[in-house]
């Protein structure tokens, strides 16, 4: 079969990725200048939560700092309660009935006005990014184009959903089509503040069901930008609900609800299971089986081949480990290299890495800036202390004495014992290990020796090695010959399997249907006769 005639499983008809922005033209870097002098004069101001159309304040707050510089404070968002949750459940459920009745095209077009609102402030969203999540100008904004992409994708692939299906038979009509679950909870995370907030909500928006919106306490004002735009595009009362707060006390709450139909969650394999295992935990005042979509992160790998293009393969490990810090579910964070090139590998990697600048989000200079908070700090450095103790440090950038943000350098150990504490654990930060193997099939197996199977990939100009990549690499998302972050909408559906996901990927032309529930319907056409017009209808 040729190219041009296997069927485009991906596509969907009329969509376009959102471009970029261009920062080699000046104009663009002005932009993009004063966006974060005007988001800054907004510092310190205050953010409610949204229940049922009303703002609404609360006892407990969440105070947002940046983690390029902990000492400033960028506002205080309402921290919701116990009662507060449950009356935004009731809200959702109440509001259920009439948005489900609302044809899914005229859904579509809520996504497209949120689209265009994310658009008219592009600059204004990647500099809140920039504060608040500590994200590079041009890690920021790209986020702003993937959560653009999520709302027109959806938009344009639940219309290609709403045909219904037909298999039909003598005497007898079937017709299959989808129904909305319900109300659905989006608990998301902080290291993609809008682009994932973004999709899971509008999927679950544009699909009839009705949303309660937890956002990551991290970043929470990214998350209220995000409620603005929704509230402006004209969506009914009821059917999004803004109820930022803490997880730990908030999340039993959401999830365990008898009226949340749907969970949809982002984050920390610990968190992702808990979250499974509470909802799987049925009640009697329960009508439905709780459906839940996580996405629970990674132990990525990268393997060098011995034929590799080493240039290509140091850029794409770098990019891939150290973008943002190596805050990505995607990230790198084992490299695996054949022996025989495993010497040349690490000295022009080592070269590499010691070149990066580390600096504040904002500067347009830096190739990454802080982690996340406090708590991320303590953690990560905890594992360069494990791995000072139990590997042979290659590369250690030390930050330490910089005190005004979260800021750690550049990691990278030799690992000596493949099943070691920090060959397994998600570390999300600038950590990275390197790895020998004897040949393909020892790479292979390092690669496959962890429980998650998020991403993956290599280098390697051989035929018979990619071929062998693609059969036996258990991944969600397999890169050749590339970085291994940086999934786009439509191009590059993304989710894992094992302990890295439960549910179909993201951005994908399956996605939209975990959100809702098939149903068919059989009619005997054989009927005797028809039933006379009623007064009402004459």
């Amino acid at each position: 079969m040729s190219t041009e005639d296997r069927p485009n499983l991906f596509h969907v008809q009329r969509f376009e990725n959102e471009p970029n922005t261009d920062f080699s033209r000046a104009e663009n870097r002005e932009d993009m200048k004063q966006a974060l002098k005007d988001v800054e004069a907004l510092f310190g101001a205050d953010y409610p939560l949204n229940i049922d159309g009303k703002a609404q304040d609360s006892r407990a707050h969440i105070i947002s700092r940046s983690p390029s510089s902990k000492e400033t404070v960028l506002g205080t968002v309402a921290s919701a309660n116990h009662d507060q949750a449950e009356q935004a459940i009731e809200t959702a459920r109440r509001a259920w009935p009439q948005w489900q009745k609302i044809p899914a095209d005229h859904r579509a077009e809520y996504l497209e006005l949120i689209a265009s609102g994310m658009q008219t402030r592009r600059f204004e969203l990647a500099a809140w990014i920039i504060h608040e999540s500590g994200k590079s100008w041009k890690e920021a904004d790209a986020e702003v184009s993937e959560a653009i992409d999520f709302c027109r994708y959806y938009s344009l692939a639940m219309r290609d959903l709403v045909s219904e299906l037909a298999c039909d038979y003598p005497g007898e009509e079937n017709r299959l089509f989808y129904r909305s679950r319900g109300v659905a909870v989006v608990i998301a995370p902080w290291n993609f503040p809008l682009a994932i907030l973004t999709g899971m909500t509008v999927a679950a928006l544009v699909t009839g069901n009705t949303v309660v919106m937890k956002p990551a306490e991290q970043s929470s004002i990214v998350a209220a930008k995000l409620m603005e735009i929704a509230r402006d595009s004209g969506l009914p009362t009821g059917v999004l609900n803004f109820l930022p707060g803490n997880g730990e006390e908030l999340g039993p709450v959401l999830v365990g609800s008898p009226d949340v139909d749907l969970v949809v969650f982002t984050g920390s394999q610990e968190v992702g299971l808990a979250i499974n295992k509470l909802a799987a935990d049925t009640v009697p005042a329960q009508l439905n089986v709780k459906k839940v979509i996580a996405e629970m992160g990674g132990k990525n790998a990268i393997i060098v081949d011995d034929d590799a293009d080493l240039d290509d393969a140091v850029q794409g490990v770098i990019n891939s480990a150290f973008g943002y810090a190596g805050q990505k579910c995607s990230a790198c964070s084992r490299v695996i290299v054949l022996k025989s090139i495993f010497d040349q590998f690490t000295e022009r990697l080592v070269n590499a890495v010691e070149s990066l600048v580390i600096g504040p989000a904002d500067d347009p200079g830096i190739d990454f800036g802080p982690v996340i908070d406090q708590e991320a700090y303590d953690r990560i450095n905890d594992y360069i202390e494990l791995g000072a103790e139990e590997c042979e440090t290659i590369v250690s950038i030390d930050l330490s004495d910089r005190n005004d943000g979260y800021y750690i350098g550049p990691q990278i150990f030799n690992i000596l014992e493949e099943d070691s504490r920090l060959a397994q654990a998600e570390i999300f930060g600038p950590v990275l290990s390197v790895m020998k193997a004897r040949d393909m099939d020892h790479a292979l197996k390092l690669a496959n020796n962890t429980a998650y199977a998020l991403t993956g990939g290599v280098y390697s100009r051989s035929p018979k090695n990619l071929k062998r990549a693609r059969e036996e690499f258990l991944v969600g998302n397999l890169y050749l010959n590339r970085e291994i972050t940086g999934a786009i909408v439509q191009r590059h559906p993304f989710g894992g399997f094992r302990m890295s996901g439960i549910g179909s990927k993201a951005g994908g032309p399956d996605y939209l249907q975990q959100f809702m529930l098939p149903v068919n319907i059989t009619e005997n056409t054989m009927r005797r006769g028809f039933a006379p017009k009623s007064a009402d209808e004459e």
